[in-house]
């Protein structure tokens, strides 16, 4: 079983290996997914990695608040996108 993590407030240089390093400390990591805006292609400072459940758990755990790329990160599991309205 996995776990999805959101990492928010990373530096907007960062690249998915960077973060995919970080994590991999504490577990396999499954896939990681940088958040980008549509309209422009730039980096938006969030996204989301996927990791097996122990690992997960230690990397919340460790990682949360942390400096990366001299941004302190926030790091907890991911809730589920709530539905949108279709109009």
């Amino acid at each position: 079983m996995s776990k999805n993590i959101y990492v928010g407030n990373l530096p907007w240089s960062c690249t998915e290996d960077e973060v995919r390093a970080a994590f991999e400390a504490y577990g396999e990591v499954t896939s990681v997914k940088l958040i980008e805006d549509r309209e422009t292609g730039r980096p938006r400072g969030f996204g989301f990695v996927e990791m097996e459940d122990a690992g997960a758990v230690e990397a919340i755990k460790n990682l949360d608040g942390t400096d990366f790329g001299g941004r302190n990160i926030k790091v907890n599991e991911a809730r589920p996108r709530p539905e949108r309205p279709r109009w």
